[in-house]
This record gives C-alpha cells, structure tokens and sequence, in this order.
C-alpha cells in the first residue's frame, strides 16, 4: 500500500515536529494518516520498524537531492560548493536528516536499534529494506562522494583519484559546517580549500 506508507511516515514526521520519538504514539499515527492502527503494523512491523522506514525514506530524500543538484550545468567546483550549500541548508531544515548526516541523535530522534547479527528479516515486502542497516555519516559521506565522481567525471580535468578527494573534502567541509557553523558561508570554506588542493597538486612556478 504505497500511498498509506507514504501518509504514515508522513504522519510520523509531523508528529515527531512537536514530540519527542518517545511520546509519538502508533495509534495517533495510524489517525492522523486516515488508517487503522493494524494497517500501520501490517506496513511496519513495530514502532522501531516505523523508525527505521522513516530514516531510510530521509537518507533516500537526501541522495536524491543530491543527484540533483550534481545534475547542474555548471562547472564542477561550482557544483561542488553548490552541494555543500544545499546540503548545509537541508540539514539546517530537517532534523532528522541532520541527526542522520552526524550521528547525534538525542532524545527527540527515532534512532532504531541496531539489527543484531543473524537477525531474521521481517518478510513483509514494504519492511524487508528497512530492516537492513541504516546508513551511517560514513556511508553517506562515501555515497556522496561517489555519486559526485560519476556525475563530475565526465568534463573533469582531473584523475579519478584527486576528483574524489575533492569531492569528499567538499561534503566533510559541508558536515562540519553542519555541526559546527563559523562566521563566513560555506561556499568560502569549500571554495578557499578547492583552491588550496588544486595549488597543492600544481608544480611551484620554482620548478617549472
């Protein structure tokens, strides 16, 4: 049922705006989406299941934002500051994408347990994938980077190698902004630190 999924996690995300993960009830979801709570369990298995779809569905949203923004016509350091931008203002946002992106979840944050090893999967086909481990800042970051080197490649000067450094010193430059948020914007810092990898790999005038 992907459009009753859709409006419970929906559901789920606008109660987590005003109470804590604790206090979000499952029959309160299952309401205010227009279901019955046994719909809800049927979809997701149990609360934590809940949690784990609502993460998941967050991590995706944020790929795929992603994609788009590496989607641009631009050139490839442009596009790399424009990332850590979005991705800063995102983060600025959504709170769970930001406890998602730095691993600091506290208290209002559904963060699911961990899936213990050997862990039968649930067989319900709308849970199976959120049942798998949810990605970590590292994963993400790797992800992105990634992503970043397939869309940038292509009309990049650069090695595959050193177009992935600057890739992932982009997106740290941008999750560190997200933690910690200094005085200039971060398309200075991400700008100022391409630059200074780019001199970096440039031979001395010296030596030419």
């Amino acid at each position: 049922m992907p459009a009753a999924r859709e409006s419970l996690l929906n559901a789920a995300l606008v109660a987590l705006g005003d109470l804590p993960w604790s206090a979000v009830r499952m029959v309160d979801v299952a309401s205010a989406a227009g279901v019955s709570r046994q719909t809800l369990y049927n979809e997701f298995g149990s609360k934590d299941g809940l949690a784990r779809a609502l993460v998941r569905r967050e991590a995706d949203r944020y790929l795929h934002g992603v994609e788009r923004v590496l989607a641009q016509r631009t050139e490839a350091g442009d596009r790399l500051v424009a990332l850590a931008q979005w991705t800063v203002a995102e983060a600025g946002e959504r709170p769970l994408l930001r406890a998602l992106l730095t691993g600091c979840w506290g208290e209002r944050m559904p963060a699911p347990r961990p899936v213990r090893q050997g862990a039968v999967l649930c067989g319900l086909p709308a849970q199976r994938r959120a049942d798998a481990r949810l990605p970590a800042p590292a994963d993400l970051v790797a992800t992105v980077r990634d992503r970043s080197v397939t869309a940038l490649g292509a009309g990049c000067q650069d090695g595959r190698a050193e177009l992935a450094q600057r890739c992932e010193l982009a997106v740290r430059l941008a999750l560190s902004y997200v933690v910690a948020p200094v005085g200039e914007g971060v398309d200075r810092l991400v700008r100022g630190a391409l630059g200074a990898v780019l001199s970096a790999r440039s031979p001395r005038a010296a030596d030419r």
